[in-house]
């Protein structure tokens, strides 16, 4: 495994590079350069995925097996839910898309499917407004685009 870390570590010093290149390439926003942008979380992340991969690099874990017991397919799954996040960001919306997603996480990690939801709803609703109000970033409201205020 410390030969396939070192591997994925520049792979994503390389996605890491392509990442925060990307985000320098946003339009300025209208009235001017502002000091937090547009830009400014993605440049962040892309900083610290370069700082984890270089660690990645440079400390490799030591050889285990691959979980593929009930751990690897609960991985397989977040990975799956998470995918399926993205595509349905735009489409169904923040708010829905973030209640679906961290429902079903929360509810394959064991909570009850009533409580994971209700989980789910309350921080879709949350950082919905969290963005849209305190830090003024627009997120898409998909199916519920008929609660937008002017």
């Amino acid at each position: 495994m410390t030969f396939n870390d070192r591997i994925f570590g520049v792979l994503m010093i390389v996605l890491a590079v392509a990442y925060g290149w990307g985000a320098t390439q946003f339009p300025e926003p209208f009235g001017g350069a502002e000091a937090v942008g547009p830009d400014t979380f993605p440049k962040l992340l892309a900083v610290v995925l370069i700082i984890s991969s270089l660690y990645m690099i440079v400390r490799p874990d030591p050889d285990h097996a691959w979980p593929w017991s009930r751990t690897g397919i609960e991985l397989i799954i977040a990975v799956v839910v998470l995918i399926l996040y993205a595509m349905l960001l735009q489409p169904l919306g923040f708010i829905i898309s973030t209640t679906l997603a961290v429902g079903t996480l929360c509810w394959r990690m064991g909570s009850r499917p009533a409580n994971a939801y209700i989980t789910g709803a309350v921080s879709g609703v949350v950082v919905y407004f969290l963005f849209s109000f305190a830090l003024d970033l627009a997120l898409p409201l998909g199916l519920l685009s008929f609660l937008e205020v002017n």
